[in-house]
């Protein structure tokens, strides 16, 4: 195998004309460049310089070695600086993925704090909900996955997530309680808070998959099966639907920040429904700079 002190080395002697002019130039001893050069020809396995009493020149081998020895060695040299300002948050790529409501809340003031403190630093965003985003996070698709889990969880579609995450390294973020959306005509609209048995003979309006099947576990637990009229992922759609008087709906309160409900209504409903919201990596990227720094910003954003 070749290494690339070695082709320093080669690459000294071929420019100097001898071992001890390149060991002054190499900062080393006539010696040990003598011992390198006998190294790279047993590793090559043949003869890389001509030595008389007069002069030395390089083999026809040799020339071509020396010949690639410079693109080799420009090139390690350019990946150790690229290597060194990813290592110094100087630069570097970092691949996120977030369910809506958190691309709408926390990635934003994330960004832009990591941004202002590292601008080399890139961040690509996709939405994704749980549990496409983890997949997506296995399957090398991602650096990072926002993500939620609900405080009880059963079926096959989310039972077990804290042992489905046991590879990842989770970074808790913030409890998100889930709160009671009402048309602003409902006879409950003005209570402060609302029994999930309140409404167990209304038309209802789920989210995604997992919030949904959170939904019936709850409704559920309060003795009743919910009629669920209409089903979207679109939290402004929700909004609409319960705003036009077609139903009401379950909505964790970090959707409702970003979004300005029109004609409806927000309740606190009782006993409480909460999502705990983490970020998520591999334990091998957790050790990069940029996605560390990542997860740093998420963690803050949260806190505020």
């Amino acid at each position: 195998m070749i290494e690339a002190r070695h082709l320093r080395v080669l690459r000294a002697v071929a420019a100097t004309g001898s071992f001890s002019a390149a060991a002054r130039e190499l900062g080393c001893t006539q010696p040990a460049v003598s011992q390198q050069m006998k190294v790279l020809e047993a590793s090559v396995g043949t003869p890389l310089l001509i030595r008389t009493s007069r002069e030395m020149r390089l083999t026809q081998a040799g020339e071509v070695l020396v010949r690639h020895a410079t693109g080799i060695l420009s090139g390690l040299t350019a990946a150790e600086e690229e290597v060194a300002a990813i290592a110094g948050l100087r630069a570097g790529r970092v691949r996120l993925v977030s369910f809506p409501s958190g691309s709408s809340t926390l990635v934003p003031a994330a960004l832009a704090a990591l941004r202002a403190a590292h601008p080399g630093t890139r961040v690509s965003l996709v939405d994704a909900e749980p549990p496409r985003s983890v997949e997506m996070l296995r399957d090398g698709d991602c650096d990072v996955a926002l993500a939620f889990r609900y405080d009880s969880v059963h079926d096959d579609s989310t039972a077990g997530a804290a042992e489905e995450w046991g590879d990842l390294v989770v970074r808790p973020l913030l409890s998100d309680r889930l709160v009671g959306l009402l048309p602003e005509g409902h006879r409950l609209a003005g209570a402060d808070t609302v029994s999930i048995a309140d409404l167990a003979d209304e038309s209802w309006i789920a989210g995604c998959p997992r919030c949904r099947h959170q939904l019936v576990e709850a409704c559920g637990k309060a003795g009743f099966t919910p009629r669920i009229d209409f089903a979207t992922d679109d939290y402004p759609a929700v909004i609409g639907l319960v705003g036009a008087g077609l139903g009401v709906a379950f909505l964790p309160e970090l959707a409702m920040e970003s979004v300005l409900p029109k004609a409806a209504r927000t309740v606190t409903v009782e006993p409480a429904v909460r999502r705990e919201i983490v970020a998520l990596t591999l334990p091998d990227l957790a050790r990069v700079p940029a996605v560390a720094a990542t997860l740093d910003q998420l963690e803050r954003a949260a806190a505020r």
